[in-house]
């Protein structure tokens, strides 16, 4: 088991010191991609205004704050020392209690993966803050990844809490990448797909986020509350009928689907839109930066894989381990390190412990068996799966410690169970919530030896 900031990296490039120099690559990545740091670097107050980045927002007066998600706590806070603390009332809906509460804000505990009764509280609380406001109100929404189940409100009232977590159940354990399912749960939604936003309307509304999701689709992070959305029920319906999710659906929302009647959310060139604006803060490509940055500055030859960074995890793998060939070959005698993000689709097929990275480097390490190369996945947000920690590391003697303690690589992979496998063999990232999400980092290490 390894925590971050143990790790310095060795004086040589060695395979001996792989798994710490992996470590160490991902570890300067996190320190990299830290909020508070984006959040002072890239936000800052000019007279009434607000600048984010390049986007002039003005706040003639103190403006009302709605963050979820991940990073909700952390990005309130510091918006809050940002603005001098010129927020008139705040909500904060986050997978875990903060210890530094701001005295104008409601804080709630919204469920993760699945939506619970915080979530319920939280959405409900958001959607009265931004009610019966007007166009001289501002409105600043700090959207991180996750809060599509840490603000949750289901769009019919005959839908239960319990019909909502089963909803969610089928599409977190199914084999769609995130924005597939975020297309269903936009349409079963009171919050999500642009209906927060509209709540908000007439104010004027700043939407600064960190995305989890691939570039160029802003409005799948947390399911777009405060965006409009390119996606419409006939992607719904086609997508639950083509995957065979609808038989999986409670009745309640089975219903819906079977007889076409859920409805339509509000889509780009509404005019309810028209004063809403967007900022980026964080996304993937910071973090996958930062790891290529790490890797050259540890002396490393390192590249950024050009592949496909969001598919089933195994052909994932094996377009990886083809890449590190290549790169190996392009500099035969010295270190080389490939670099990838994304977030791969791990469908659960067993009852045990672990996510999509921890399978990820299990059958990768398969694949290094032998070999001097490292291949480490983790979790920018500090959890992986069902599991307690953020990734693993893997070698190539990973497989053979296994055996020799007798551990069956093929049989925890099918049982879903890679964190009790790597929890054995002590080669976990146990970060802890890091208060941040910017998908996954893959950092993949080839010593030449």
């Amino acid at each position: 088991m390894t925590t971050a900031g143990q790790f310095k990296a060795p004086a040589k490039l060695n395979y001996a010191h792989g798994k710490q120099l992996a470590h160490q690559i991902f570890h300067d990545t996190m320190a990299a991609i830290d909020v508070r740091h984006a959040m002072h670097a890239k936000l800052k107050v000019e007279g009434n205004t607000l600048m984010a980045g390049d986007l002039a927002h003005p706040i003639a007066r103190p403006p009302r704050v709605v963050a979820f998600g991940k990073a909700a706590n952390r990005m309130a806070t510091v918006l809050n020392e940002i603005l001098g603390g010129r927020i008139e009332a705040g909500v904060s809906v986050a997978p875990a209690e903060t210890q530094q509460k701001l005295a104008h804000f409601q804080y709630f505990v919204g469920g993760h993966p699945y939506p619970d009764h915080g979530s319920l509280e939280g959405a409900r609380a958001a959607l009265e803050i931004v009610s019966h406001l007007t166009r001289e109100d501002t409105v600043i929404f700090l959207v991180s990844g996750g809060g599509s189940a840490i603000l949750a409100q289901p769009m019919d009232a005959s839908i239960t809490l319990a019909d909502l977590k089963e909803f969610n159940r089928a599409l977190v354990t199914s084999h769609l990448p995130i924005e597939q399912i975020n297309v269903l749960r936009k349409h079963l939604s009171a919050v999500k797909g642009g209906r927060l936003a509209e709540r908000a309307y007439p104010a004027r509304q700043l939407t600064i986020y960190i995305s989890d999701v691939p570039e160029g689709l802003p409005s799948m992070v947390a399911s777009g509350p405060t965006m409009p959305d390119e996606s419409t029920t006939e992607q719904a319906y086609e997508l639950a009928e083509l995957n065979k999710l609808v038989q999986h659906f409670p009745a309640s929302i089975r219903g819906f689907f079977e007889r076409r009647e859920l409805p339509e959310t509000p889509k780009p060139g509404d005019p309810r839109f028209a004063y809403s604006h967007y900022y980026s803060l964080l996304s993937n490509r910071d973090a996958v930066d930062a790891a290529l940055a790490s890797a050259r500055k540890l002396g490393f030859a390192a590249e950024i894989d050009r592949g496909t960074w969001d598919g089933d995890y195994r052909q994932v793998v094996h377009s990886n381990v083809t890449a590190l060939d290549s790169l190996s070959q392009a500099h035969k005698g010295q270190p080389v390190c490939l670099v990838v993000g994304g977030e791969v689709t791990c469908p659960v097929t067993g009852p045990g412990m672990g996510g999509r990275n921890q399978a990820f480097a299990l059958y990768a390490a398969r694949q290094i068996a032998g070999y001097s190369r490292v291949a480490l996945s983790a979790g920018t947000d500090g959890r992986d799966g069902n599991s307690p920690t953020s990734g693993a590391v893997a070698d190539g003697q990973t497989v053979s410690r296994a055996k020799g303690r007798g551990l069956d690589a093929d049989a925890y992979l099918a049982g879903s169970d890679a964190y009790s496998f790597f929890r054995t063999l002590g080669d976990t990232l146990d970060t802890g919530f890091t208060d941040n999400n910017v998908r996954d980092v893959r950092v993949w290490l080839d010593f030449g030896a």
